[in-house]
C-alpha cells in the first residue's frame, strides 16, 4: 500500500469542484451542530473550508499525512488549525471530545483492517450523539482503474510493481460497515452516488487519476518507465471511455458514503 505523504496539492485541486461536491453532499446529511469537529485527511482543504462555512463557530482541527497539502490547506483556510498526522495513529485528546468527525476520500487508502478499526477506535471516543461522517470512492472495478492494474502487469514496470502490490484494496460493503459499526451506533446511514464527469478528452482522466489513484503505480517508477506506462494506461483508457458527439468523455464516478451517530 502507497503512502499519501508525498502527494501533491496542485495536481490533486485541477478538479477541485468536482473533488469538493462528495464532501458537500456528505455534510448535508448530517443534522448536528457539533461544537468540535474534526476532518481526517483534509487533503488541500477544499473540504475543510466547507466545514467551515457550514459551523462557523465550531472549533475545527483538520489533519493529513502529506505535508504539501497541509501547507496548502493553511493558505486556503488560515483561521483553523492544521496538523501533519497519520490516520492510522491520530487520537483526538481525552479532554476534548469531538462531536463529528468528517472525512473526504481518505480512510480507502487505508487497509481494511486499518480502516475499521481506525474508525470504530474513533467512534469509541466520542460522546453520545456524536456523528462520524465519511466518503470514499467506490471504483475499484471502474475501467479507470481496471486499466491501471493490466497497465500495471503487461510492461517493463511489472516485476517492480508486483512486488509493491500498489493497488489498493476492496472497501467494505454496506452490509459490512453496518455490522461492525451499528453495536457503537444508535443510526448507521449508508448510501452510493455515481457522479459522471464530463472531461474534455482521455488526457484529463489521466490528469484526474494522478491526483490520487495513479500515483502508487507511477511513483516508484523511472521517468522512463513512468511515460512508458502513462502512454500505455491512455490507450486503454481509449479503448474503455467513448467519445462523446462534442469530442469529450465521460467518467463515471461511484463513491460511497456513511453517517454513523454514536449510540
Amino acid at each position: 500500500m502507497a503512502t499519501t505523504k508525498d502527494w501533491s496539492a496542485e495536481q490533486y485541486l485541477k478538479f477541485n469542484a468536482e473533488r469538493t461536491r462528495p464532501s458537500q453532499d456528505l455534510l448535508s446529511q448530517v443534522s448536528s451542530t457539533p461544537n468540535r469537529i474534526v476532518d481526517l485527511g483534509c487533503g488541500p482543504g477544499n473540504s475543510t473550508a466547507v466545514l467551515a462555512a457550514r459551523y462557523p463557530n465550531a472549533h475545527i482541527t483538520a489533519i493529513d499525512s502529506s505535508p504539501d497539502m497541509i501547507k496548502k490547506a493553511q493558505f486556503t483556510v488560515p483561521h483553523i488549525k492544521f496538523a501533519v498526522e497519520d490516520l492510522r495513529t491520530y487520537r483526538p485528546s481525552p479532554d476534548e471530545p469531538v462531536d463529528l468527525f468528517f472525512s473526504n476520500a481518505a480512510l480507502h487508502w487505508l487497509s481494511s483492517q486499518e480502516r475499521i478499526t481506525v474508525i470504530k477506535d474513533l467512534i469509541e471516543t466520542q460522546p453520545s450523539g456524536g456523528v462520524f461522517a465519511f466518503q470514499v470512492p467506490d471504483n475499484f472495478d471502474e475501467p479507470s482503474h481496471l486499466a491501471m492494474r493490466q497497465t500495471a502487469e503487461d510492461g517493463p514496470w511489472a516485476t517492480t510493481l508486483s512486488s509493491l502490490n500498489p493497488a489498493r484494496e476492496v472497501f467494505q460493503s454496506p452490509h459490512e460497515l453496518y455490522n461492525q459499526l451499528k453495536p457503537l451506533c444508535s443510526a448507521v446511514n449508508v448510501w452510493h452516488t455515481s457522479y459522471y464527469h464530463v472531461l474534455d478528452n482521455h488526457d484529463d482522466i489521466v490528469e484526474w487519476v494522478k491526483g490520487t489513484g495513479l500515483r502508487p503505480f507511477i511513483d516508484p517508477l523511472s521517468a522512463e518507465e513512468r511515460d512508458g506506462f502513462l502512454k500505455a494506461y491512455l490507450e486503454r483508457l481509449k479503448r474503455a471511455y467513448p467519445v462523446l458527439n462534442d469530442g469529450k468523455v465521460i467518467l463515471r464516478y461511484p463513491r460511497l458514503f456513511v453517517v454513523a451517530t454514536k449510540a
